[in-house]
């Protein structure tokens, strides 16, 4: 195998490591914690549990602003929902094939290490 086919975007993960927790990283997005709790030494479990909660921040504040602006903030909203299902899709199809790459925008911030 290459270097290119085996070692991720970001970091480096050992390819057991990534085939043990492809689920669980890919359940992050879903329920962010759930790495850390079934698979709390997978280094990638957590960097996915941290794309995860992450997204969930951004969508829950985004949504939190959003739904206070009136009238443009309410026009604004439904297409910041369909962004975060967006990052959601990017984030665990990522996940599910052993990739690490962040999410754009906000998702060099590591908040779980």
């Amino acid at each position: 195998m290459t270097e290119n086919n085996t070692t991720p975007m970001e970091g480096n993960f050992d390819p057991a490591d990534i085939e043990a927790s492809k689920t669980m990283a890919g359940l992050a997005y879903i329920i962010f914690f759930l790495p850390l709790i079934v698979c709390p030494g997978s280094a990638y479990g957590k960097f996915h549990a941290n794309q995860g909660l992450l997204l969930l921040i951004v969508s829950f504040a985004g949504s939190m602003i959003f739904s206070f602006i009136p009238i443009i903030g309410w026009i604004m909203l439904p297409f910041f929902g369909i962004a975060v299902f967006v990052f959601f899709v990017m984030g665990l199809i990522n996940a599910l094939q052993g990739k690490a790459k962040r999410l754009p925008i906000f998702g060099k911030i590591n908040i779980i290490k």
